[in-house]
């Protein structure tokens, strides 16, 4: 039976000590690389407009992630709202860019703890997985503490933008056992003219090392078939090859290995700020405001085998017809 490292960083006291660690890091926050400076601990807000408490829009079990996650009764996921990235495509634009609207979902730390344990006890999920964390890190380590308390046992997943602080990732390290990273871009201005960040691809890249360095290159896998621990890194495939993806492969398999596990994305369709009233107004977003091709989605998978990716799962490519918004349940493995 897997055990979670975490549970043996509670019982030691180190997990109370890196929760204090990434809290104090609030007071000057430079939780991700946007560095805003400001004392959340205070009530400040800056980009991501997030203060102290964590902002929960929904919390319910998932059967759209990746198959080898989901099994039977699917991932508990815990939606953050607010977003420290702004992509003008995001799918989840309502609970990550209206953070007006999601001032109202701040929760405390031991109702996040409670919305852990009753996606195990009550629902019986097989991994408890944080959606959109980065700006929320500490007090998700906080809401862990507590669950711990409570008798927490299940795998913990980072579902992140990639946009990640190596200094908070560094004290995630047997905290977190399986990461699932969304490597949007291979270039630093594809990322601030879509996403509003600087420094996107080095960043992300930095981030992607130091998750690549917990876990190394394979899964752990449980008696029940399903992941434990490990790296996932999933990468949406954009219009007009916006998101770079020749790239981003070239760094996973050089960089990392290519036996890293990846995870491709052909749910892309026009929302947010580039459906068709705003994508007339701005030239750049034009590029976004339509499907992908199939012939960009064979190119992709064409790119697989070019660079000996063997390890993942590719969304078919039908998938941007119904997705809304879940990750569609028709992957298949291209394991070869």
């Amino acid at each position: 039976m897997y055990i979670p490292p975490y549970r043996t960083l509670f019982e030691s006291g180190e997990l109370a000590r890196r929760a204090e660690q990434l809290v104090a890091m609030l007071t000057s926050c430079n939780i991700c690389p946007l560095d805003c400076q400001v004392n959340r601990l205070a009530g400040e807000i800056s980009r991501c407009y997030s203060a102290r408490l964590p902002i929960v829009s929904s919390y319910c079990p998932h059967f759209g992630e990746e198959p080898a996650l989901v099994g039977t009764h699917g991932v508990g996921n815990i939606f953050f709202g607010n977003c420290n990235l702004k992509c003008s495509y995001c799918q989840n634009f309502e609970i990550s860019q209206r953070w007006k609207e999601e001032r109202k979902n701040e929760v405390t730390i031991q109702r996040l703890a409670e919305m852990m344990i009753e996606l195990q006890e009550v629902h019986h999920c097989h991994a408890i997985g944080f959606v959109s964390p980065t700006h929320f890190v500490p007090q998700m380590v906080e809401g862990i503490l507590e669950a711990c308390r409570m008798g927490l046992r299940l795998p913990i997943i980072y579902n992140t933008n990639c946009y990640d602080s190596v200094e908070a990732l560094h004290l995630l390290d047997g905290i977190v056992d399986i990461y699932l990273p969304d490597l949007k871009y291979s270039e630093d201005e594809m990322g601030y003219r879509y996403s509003g960040v600087k420094e996107y691809a080095q960043h992300s890249r930095a981030a992607l090392q130091e998750m690549y360095r917990q876990m190394g290159r394979e899964l752990v896998m449980g008696e029940d078939g399903l992941v434990k621990r490990g790296l996932i890194i999933r990468h949406l495939i954009l219009p007009n090859d916006l998101a770079g993806t020749r790239e981003t492969f070239k760094f996973i398999a050089s960089e990392l290995s290519p036996i890293v596990t990846l995870s491709v994305m052909s749910q892309y369709y026009p929302t947010n700020k580039v459906s068709d009233d705003n994508a007339e107004k701005f030239e750049s977003l034009l590029l976004l405001n339509r499907r992908i091709r199939e012939r960009e989605y064979d190119k992709v998978l064409d790119m697989l085998d070019e660079f000996g990716i063997e390890n993942g799962w590719a969304q078919d490519f039908e998938s941007q017809d119904y997705y809304r918004p879940d990750l569609a349940d028709r992957v298949a493995p291209f394991k070869r």
